[in-house]
């Protein structure tokens, strides 16, 4: 009977695979370390960039140092890198900063980890001392915090130096002071609501970055009709997704058979005829501009022509929901009951150059706050990853005016958490402290990184901090220009007290999990059957 028992029994489907114990858990270490050693060159002032090289024929290129646009286009199969991949999409979607910081947390955690359970410390013993550090670090790191939300001057110096400190990571670095100016008016204007959505991007090749500007208004990149006019006041906006074709027969593989091409010409009177009622509806709102999200084809421009209506045709979805957002007006369909249509509203429409391209600009709009950011770069390249930081910027600054604590940057908010778990694991009797102070060492690692991304010496400029730190210096952190220890405080290197709360909590609670996994199983893949019935 013993003998049967010892025996390795299989419950798992043919195909399926399953790891165990030291095998699984080295597996999931060894994944999350490899996604932090890829971006842990990115992070900081002096971080390097990386060419993303997408596959297919129209091999697309991405220039970037952004880490979750990094994590999103590798696949990964490792379901730990999963995890951190995930973890840095939500940091993302979250505060829209820290995304690089958090994935490198989590990976030093688990280095750290691994060395503990090399010591034959139980994970769960780990998960005890880290819950505790987590706390103290995000008590030192509230006690920490300066808020200036009742103090409009002094706030918007932060928001600025807010702005800089997020640029100087990115692209922009070399004209921060340009686009963190520009940044804090655009989310100024949005008084408080925090809706980026009223923020509109545009990116046009040509000029150089400098070149950027903010537009008071909103700019569609879309033409005007024929013989439609090119500049009206007062505007009432009918937004519109409806089909304004003709020469179309709605039923799917319908054949009309005709006798002579007279009766031709009678259908296509018919759908003439049609297509007139269906504009003089539509001018029955009472309406001097008509946006539509599909085309409008030269019949119907022809009559809103004669109208003297301005019809705007093909504006893209995302230009007609923020449209009809920024103007206060609804997308319609049906055109029956134009009291019920609830239509925009702007003081001038006319059209602007940019560059070789003409635009239409909406001015007056009823949501005051819109406005419309005008990106100009030598390369595609170069304006998306300047879109990808202006938006990282733009999601900060609009999170700091609803949460408007904020700490100092330049690793000395992570120095400040180390040091607090430091002492509350000198505190704490038990294997319990070890976790801690493993806990302080992976939050000392990252103005390691930070450094030696620079290329100065990591070590000695840490040791200098630390020791600042335990004078009571607690502004002190690393000035990557000169490459010694200042005061973040003069340095007006600020960053937001949300983005670094979230990157302390979303890392610490990633490696939890990760750490707690003792067991990878992988389910069957999917028969490949022969399709006897192709459609």
């Amino acid at each position: 009977m013993a003998s049967l028992s010892m025996a390795p029994v299989n419950i798992f489907r043919h195909g399926a695979d399953e790891e165990k114990a030291e095998t699984a858990r080295l597996s999931s270490f060894i994944g999350a370390i490899a996604i932090g050693d890829l971006v842990k060159s990115t992070l900081g002032p002096k971080g390097m960039d990386k060419i993303l090289l997408g596959g297919g024929r129209d091999a697309s290129v991405t220039v970037t140092n952004d880490g979750a646009t990094i994590l999103k286009a590798i696949g990964v199969d490792n379901p730990a890198a999963k995890v951190l991949v995930e973890m840095s999409k939500v940091q993302d979607d979250e505060v829209g900063d820290g995304t690089t910081s958090v994935t490198v947390l989590a990976a030093e955690l688990l280095r750290e980890a691994e060395l503990l359970i090399g010591k034959k410390i139980h994970p769960q013993t780990i998960v005890a001392g880290w819950r505790k550090a987590t706390q103290a670090a995000r008590d030192a790191l509230r006690a920490a915090a300066v808020d200036h939300g009742n103090d409009p001057e002094a706030f918007q110096k932060d928001l600025l130096n807010i702005s800089r400190t997020t640029l100087s990571s990115k692209l922009l670095t070399h004209h921060k002071e340009h686009f963190s100016r520009l940044a804090v008016d655009a989310v100024l204007r949005l008084k408080g609501s925090g809706n980026l959505d009223a923020i509109h991007v545009i990116k046009k090749l040509g000029g150089s970055l400098t070149d950027s500007y903010l537009d008071e208004g909103f700019l569609l990149d879309k033409k005007i009709g024929v013989n439609q006019p090119k500049r009206l006041e007062n505007v009432n906006i009918l937004i519109a997704n409806t089909g304004m074709d003709t020469d179309k027969i709605k039923i799917f593989g319908s054949r009309v058979r005709v006798d002579s091409t007279a009766k031709v010409a009678e259908i296509e009177m018919a759908e003439k005829e049609k297509m007139k009622e269906k504009v003089d509806r539509i001018l029955k709102h009472g309406i001097n501009c008509f946006i539509n999200r599909q085309l409008i084809y030269n019949y119907p421009e022809q009559l809103f022509a004669h109208a003297g209506v301005m019809a705007i045709e093909h504006a893209d979805f995302a230009g007609v929901e923020r449209l009809a957002l920024v103007t206060g007006g609804e997308i319609s369909s049906t055109f029956d009951r134009p009291e019920l249509v609830k239509l925009g509203h702007c003081k001038l429409i006319e059209e602007v150059m940019i560059g070789e391209d003409t635009l239409i600009h909406f001015s007056g709009v009823a949501m005051g706050e819109a406005c419309t950011i005008v990106l100009r770069g030598a390369t595609q390249q170069i304006l998306d990853e300047a879109e990808r930081s202006l938006h990282d910027a733009l999601c900060v600054l609009a999170q700091t005016i609803k949460e408007t604590r904020t700490v100092y940057g330049g690793g000395c908010s992570e120095m400040l958490m180390a040091k607090a778990v430091s002492d509350l694991a000198n505190r704490t009797p038990g294997k319990e402290a070890v976790a801690m102070e493993s806990f302080a060492k992976a939050l000392r690692m990252l103005p390691t990184i930070i450094a030696d991304n620079a290329g100065y010496d990591s070590a000695d400029l840490v040791a200098q901090l630390r020791a600042a730190h335990q004078e009571g210096k607690n502004t002190y952190g690393l000035d990557m220009c000169q490459g010694s220890v200042g005061d973040m405080v003069t340095m007006g290197v600020t960053e937001s007290f949300q983005v670094k709360r979230q990157v302390l909590l979303s890392a610490s609670e990633a490696a939890e999990m990760i750490i707690r996994v003792d067991n990878i199983v992988k389910a069957a893949p999917r028969k490949r059957v022969p399709d006897h019935h192709p459609c």
